[in-house]
């Protein structure tokens, strides 16, 4: 007996159903034999709506039922043989392209027509690695954000939000979706969640929850970039079962292994990184590093940030086969994204890099469909795939008059056409801080030893990499503290627990980084990647008021200036995100932006916005700060190695 496919619908938490396609097959008595078993009637399989889809669309193909939309005489880029096919016609029915082909040959009828005589059609554009959290919108408001700018897919690097919600998160991925949101996320499940052995948050995945992920949904593509590169490589690191763990588990189902291979530059190094199954890098910032990793068969997601180096070495050395490189953002806000763009932005610059126009769509949406093993849905103008589809008066600026998603016209120029979709999220997304009471100044104070007129502290600055961290002699207050000194350029960073309700803090002594203005500080609730709250100051007093207002928002940002709030950025959806309009989110960021303009700051003017990031657990971080937990009440840890270091002695 042929195994049978069983539709299985199961309720998420938001009362939507959710696909799961599962393979089930009648058990059979013993006592039967083969031939009784195989007169047995065949059961009828039951059809899922992907394949009842394409039933449909295959009618509508042959000009036996009617479309929805016909796109006419359009010059068509073709992803799979690179080259732009003039008076061309795309059917679309159902949300899907149904028929490509040239001009007036379709038989069939459609419902209506739009005449693109004059524009160029290319597929809508894809990320390849997005935190759509560092957006601060969710995914129904980054639609209305990043849509008629071209981008109508996004694999989404999902271990923001998973260390908030833990296994909730498919089903937060994918409730705007199945409210009505056209943009299209495949989750890559987080892979650092959490970071590391040495911290503690909302979610935990191992082996298990990674399967269940993997078989929760076919949207389910991949493992998020694999970041604990000393828990890949080492087996006495205490990371090392979990991690290997959901790596098999996502071979075990079928999916991608992301990696993130930052200062992996040497040869060796490269090759243990293909070695352990990682098959892509969004890190590459040296041109010989990408080129290497491309040797070794690791699929390459080019940021702007290696645009100048990368991209001319490629070109330089007549790279002919491009299919194991993409292009993508990462990291934007909706600010920046307004200012910038998002996927338009990076295929607009590789082009004026000199990357063939034709190479640069397809770095932008047909490469990483194939990557991800969705090439039969998306990244490309063809029969089968969603209606995504960009029209451009020009193909060499990006300049886009038009972009269809699911075959709906969802942008005219920069303006978003379709309705937001309505999503009342529930509270254990909007409820998640949990820092257990109000904060104090003496909660960020640091005392000396008793007696002590001097300490030596250990210090470190953002993005410190090296192997051991900064070690200076510093005074004790006349109240017995160790005090941030702006005139030397030494602030106060401190990192509080925002999930276990036990208020704890841990803080030390950071240099070059942090406001000069007295009694001011700075908080927020995005620190990649568990995502506590950290606040950086001069002031005990003002820390606090920054971290309290931070938790009261529900996660977001507080800039306190001279004591006073003066400026904050709603976050309220697991602290990372917020559902309202782009347009009210990005009024709060710049505001932020120009009340921290209005301040005196160590070292570069304006919000310190990369701040964020500082507190990053993954290689090649070695000694960082974290949240105290047992045994490491400081927070000071090596977590390449577990050594735990006071921060004063």
């Amino acid at each position: 007996m042929t195994p049978t496919l069983r539709l299985v619908l199961t309720a998420s938490l938001f009362g939507l159903s959710s696909l799961l396609f599962t393979a089930c097959t009648p058990s059979t008595p013993n006592d039967k034999t083969a031939s009784e078993v195989e007169d047995k009637p065949e059961a009828d399989v039951v059809f899922s709506p992907e394949i009842k889809t394409r039933q449909f669309l295959t009618q509508v193909a042959l000009g036996r039922e009617p479309a929805d939309l016909i796109i006419t005489n359009t010059t068509m880029l073709n992803v799979f043989t690179q080259e732009w096919l003039p008076k061309q016609d795309i059917v679309i029915a159902k949300g899907r392209i149904a028929w490509v082909g040239d001009s007036g040959t379709w038989q069939g009828q459609a419902t209506d027509q739009f005449d693109a005589n004059g524009l160029w059609a290319v597929p809508g554009f894809g990320e390849s690695h997005k935190h759509i959290e560092s957006s601060y919108l969710t995914p129904e408001y980054e639609a209305a954000l990043v849509i008629p700018q071209g981008n109508t897919w996004t694999v989404e690097g999902s271990h923001e939000v998973s260390n908030v919600i833990g296994t909730r998160n498919v089903d937060f991925w994918l409730a705007a979706e199945h409210a009505g949101s056209p943009l299209k996320i495949f989750p890559a499940i987080g892979s650092a969640t959490p970071p590391t052995v040495y911290e503690s948050g909302g979610g935990y995945y191992g082996y298990q929850e990674m399967s269940d992920f993997m078989q929760q949904d076919l949207r389910v593509v991949a493992l998020g970039e694999v970041m604990d590169w000393t828990a890949i490589i080492n087996t006495d690191n205490g990371g090392h079962q979990r991690i290997w763990e959901m790596i098999q588990a996502t071979y075990d189902n079928r999916g991608v292994v992301e990696g993130h291979g930052m200062n992996l530059t040497s040869q060796t190094d490269i090759s243990a990184f293909a070695a352990a199954g990682l098959a892509s890098d969004h890190e590459v910032r040296l041109a010989e590093e990408g080129i290497e990793k491309l040797r070794r068969g690791i699929f390459l997601e080019v940021k702007h940030a290696a645009f100048d180096t990368l991209i001319p070495k490629l070109l330089e050395m007549n790279l002919q086969d491009w299919s194991n490189v993409s292009v993508t953002t990462d990291d934007r806000d909706v600010f920046a994204t307004l200012q910038l763009g998002s996927m338009d932005y990076n295929i607009r610059n590789v082009i004026q890099r000199g990357v063939p126009t034709e190479i640069a769509y397809q770095l932008g949406s047909y490469n990483t469909a194939r990557h991800f093993n969705i090439d039969h849905l998306v990244g490309s103008i063809a029969p089968g795939r969603y209606a995504d589809i960009v029209l451009l008066s020009n193909p060499e600026t990006v300049a886009i008059e038009r972009v269809y998603a699911n075959g709906l016209l969802a942008g005219i120029k920069d303006k978003y056409q379709l309705p937001i979709a309505e999503i009342e999220y529930p509270q254990w997304l909007t409820e998640t801080m949990n820092v257990g009471r109000s904060l104090s100044a003496e909660d960020f104070a640091i005392h000396a030893p008793e007696g002590q007129k001097t300490v030596q502290a250990a210090v470190l600055q953002p993005f410190w990499f090296k192997p051991d961290f900064i070690t200076k002699s510093l005074p004790v207050s006349a109240q017995g503290t160790v005090d941030a000194d702006t005139a030397n350029n030494l602030i106060k960073v401190a990192v509080v627990d925002r999930y276990h309700g036990t208020a704890a803090v841990s803080k030390m002594i950071w240099q070059n980084a942090g406001p000069k203005t007295a009694n001011s500080a700075l908080a927020s609730s995005q620190s990649h990647d568990l995502h506590n709250i950290w606040s950086v100051g001069n002031d005990d007093a003002a820390m606090a008021l920054a971290a309290n207002t931070v938790a009261e928002l529900g996660g977001g940002w507080a800039l306190v200036k001279e004591g006073k709030v003066v400026a904050t950025v709603k976050l309220d959806i697991a602290g990372l995100m917020t559902s309202r309009p782009v347009t009210e989110v990005a009024a709060e960021m710049e505001h932020l932006q120009q009340q921290a303009d209005n301040m005196e700051w160590i070292g570069m003017p304006g919000l310190p916005e990369r701040m964020r990031f500082a507190f990053l657990t993954a290689a090649p971080w070695k000694w960082q700060l974290v949240a105290p937990y047992e045994g490491n009440p400081g927070g000071l840890v090596n977590v390449t190695t577990g050594e735990t270091h006071p921060v004063i002695w």
